[in-house]
């Protein structure tokens, strides 16, 4: 497992260079396989004692993520899902609320949007690296609690 380390100046300043020094030479190299689902972030970001907001709802923690997907739109694929990576990264993107007995709760609507993006950007980014993608992505979709079937897959690859 390799941890990504964030901290408040990082953060401030949309500094990408943890992850950049981590994804460049997997790229360049063709590693990038080897690290699926192998990665997690330690985020180090002082609130006051009486700040109730999860990171998610900070907007300096938020503008991070959203360069760093606009930067490596297929990032998702690195994430330790089981660890509830994948979650707080979708957490970050999509407008959500925090319900103290049903947990994490997305916009519908924008989760939809978010997972039909990440579908296309995926499976055509895992393609150009001749990783095998159609499990992957449906796994990801059911985490998320959609059930994608394989005519949708048949459709998107005519295209």
């Amino acid at each position: 497992m390799t941890t990504v380390e964030l901290n408040s100046a990082r953060l401030n300043q949309l500094d990408l260079s943890p992850v950049q020094v981590l994804v460049e030479p997997w790229l360049q190299q063709g590693e990038i396989a080897a690290h699926e689902q192998q990665l997690q972030f330690t985020i180090d970001y002082p609130r006051e004692p009486q700040d109730p907001r999860e990171l998610s709802e900070i907007p300096e923690v938020r503008l991070w993520f959203i360069r760093l997907d606009a930067d490596y739109p297929w990032f998702p694929f690195l994430l330790d899902w089981k660890s509830g990576e994948l979650v707080r990264y979708i957490s970050m993107l999509v407008p959500h609320q925090f319900h103290p007995t049903e947990g994490i709760q997305y916009n519908p609507e924008a989760l939809e949007i978010f997972l039909m993006q990440k579908i296309f950007v995926l499976g055509k980014w895992m393609k150009q690296q001749q990783i095998p993608g159609q499990s992957r992505l449906k796994s990801m979709a059911q985490m998320l609690g959609y059930d994608l079937d394989d005519e949708f897959f048949a459709l998107v690859s005519q295209n």
